[in-house]
Parts: structure tokens; C-alpha cells; sequence
């Protein structure tokens, strides 16, 4: 039976919507910046991070200063890792420091530093995590990490937490050591959250079915969950017989009704759960 494919959007307006994810990722940014971390003086990282810091030692005004590091760095990226920083990542490297100068008047949400690292932490990955689904990114110490990766031989994470880590130590050293802690409360939640953007809360469960009674418990599966269920080739480390293992993917308000079938099937069987956080095909989301 043949199924209608789901048609692609029109390229332009891919593009317009690439665009507006950065846009309103980069304004999510700069107001978080401005009303939780910039009050409390939390330098999470980033450029975002060292404007904080010379804002609190020279009273430099961070939007000046974020441009002042994002160009430069934009252009480094250019000429040391190619010219796969279009458009977009330069929209972002420009349009976050203008957002942060125009929301720079807002009022403080709140002038307690454990609530501006948390929230203000959540507004930085939340606005990361649209940009990035924007396929582009705000430029600043990612370009620097990248470069440093390059040239170096350390790993990309690696080199972003070097630079992240210095700038947290100069902001424990500038301010105080609870305000270097408040900026790793910062940078952890700023992390987590864009993760949960990216990938969303995980909403399905991958289960691996390790059993005597394949055929049993596959046919339980089919009737009662009505999933479908894929053999993984897979030989007995003790034995060195072949065991094929069942795997199958289900919903959350599925996974008590698939366990109960397993369980009353087959007592003994080696069960392993894993989250799936993102599930395409026929049954699941369409890719």
C-alpha cells in the first residue's frame, strides 16, 4: 500500500525559518543575560560570561563588548576552519550583542544569584537550542574552541571547557569564589536545557529483550502492544550459542502494558531499558 510522503517546505521559507529561530533564539539570549545573569553578576561561560566580568571591572558596556570579541572571532573562524560559518552564524554573531544592547534597561527579575544562575541559566540554553535549530550558532568561544581543537589535538568538549572553566575561575577571582559557583550553576542548567531542546524530553522507551522464548514473547508483543519487534544478531558470551536479541521501541504509556507481556511470558527474562528521545518512522513521528 503506498503512503503519501510528507512533501519538504519550500526552500525559501526553510530558510526564513532558519532565520527567525535565530533571531528569536539570540532575543531569548540577551534578555536572560540582562535580567538574570548580568544583575547577579553570573559569568556562565561564553562571551556572554567575559563581558560580565569587564562589566564588573571597567563598567564596559557588555553589548560593545560582546561585539568586540564576536567579529573578531567570527573572522578567525573563517580563515582557520573554512567558510562553513555562513550567513547564519553570522547573523547570530551580530544579532545577539544588538538584542543585549536593546534590552540592556530592563529592570532585574530578581536580585538573588542562585535564581539568576538557574533562570538565567534556562533563557541561555533555551535561546541556544533555537539557534542551533536554526543551524547556526552565536558565534564567541565556540569559534575560539574550535580553532583550539583544531591546532591542539584536543577534543572539542575539552576545549570548551577549558575556556569555559577560565572564565568561571576570573569570575570566582573579580567577584567572589559563590559567584564562580553560582556561574557553574549557570553553565550546567544552560547545558541540560539545551539538550532538552535539542533532543526534547524523552517521551519513548528502547527496550532489549534477552530470552529462550523469542517467538513467544514476539508474537505477545505484535497482539497485545502491538509493536512491531527487530532480532539483533547476538551470541551468548558464556555459552557461545546464538541468542538473538529482541528489540522494540514504545511509548511511555506503553512500556507498563510491554513489560507485563514480557514478564508473564517469560519470568526470567534479561530486560534492559534506555531512553529514546527521538523516534521517527512508521508508528512514531514522521522523519
Amino acid at each position: 500500500m503506498n503512503r503519501k510522503t510528507r512533501e519538504e517546505p519550500h526552500p525559501i521559507l526553510a530558510s526564513v525559518l532558519e532565520y527567525m529561530y535565530i533571531i528569536i533564539g539570540a532575543a531569548i539570549i540577551a534578555v536572560g543575560f540582562n535580567v538574570f545573569l548580568l544583575p547577579n553578576e553570573v559569568a556562565s561561560g561564553g562571551v556572554s560570561g567575559i563581558s560580565t566580568i569587564l562589566k564588573g571591572l571597567f563598567h564596559w558596556n557588555p553589548g560593545f563588548v560582546q561585539y568586540a570579541f564576536n567579529i573578531p572571532l567570527f573572522i578567525a573562524g573563517v580563515i582557520f576552519l573554512g567558510k562553513q560559518f555562513g550567513a547564519r552564524s553570522l547573523v547570530g554573531t551580530l544579532t545577539l550583542p544588538m538584542f543585549v544592547l536593546l534590552t540592556a534597561d530592563w529592570e532585574p527579575a530578581t536580585l538573588n544569584p542562585l535564581l539568576g544562575a538557574l533562570f538565567g541559566g534556562i533563557s541561555v540554553g533555551v535561546g541556544l537550542g533555537i539557534v542551533f535549530r536554526g543551524r547556526a550558532s552565536t558565534g564567541g568561544t565556540d569559534l575560539a574552541a574550535q580553532i583550539i581543537a583544531k591546532y591542539t589535538g584536543l577534543t572539542l568538549g575539552t576545549s570548551v571547557m577549558l575556556i569555559d572553566g577560565l572564565i568561571v575561575l576570573s569570575a570566582a577571582l573579580v567577584f567572589d569564589i559563590e559567584k564562580g559557583l553560582y556561574a557553574l550553576i549557570g553553565l550546567f542548567v544552560t547545558t541540560k536545557t539545551i539538550d532538552i531542546i535539542q533532543l526534547g524530553f524523552s517521551q519513548s522507551k528502547m527496550v532489549y529483550i534477552i530470552t529462550n522464548k523469542q517467538e513467544e514473547i514476539r508474537d505477545a508483543i505484535y497482539t497485545e502492544v502491538n509493536r512491531g519487534v527487530t532480532k539483533l544478531p547476538a551470541v551468548g558470551g558464556y555459552t557461545e550459542q546464538e541468542r538473538p536479541i529482541l528489540l522494540v521501541v514504545v511509548y511511555q504509556t506503553e512500556f507498563t502494558k510491554l513489560k507485563q507481556v514480557v514478564k508473564t511470558v517469560d519470568p526470567s527474562a534479561f530486560v534492559i531499558v534506555s531512553d529514546a528521545y527521538e523516534v521517527l518512522g512508521e508508528g512514531f513521528k514522521r522523519p
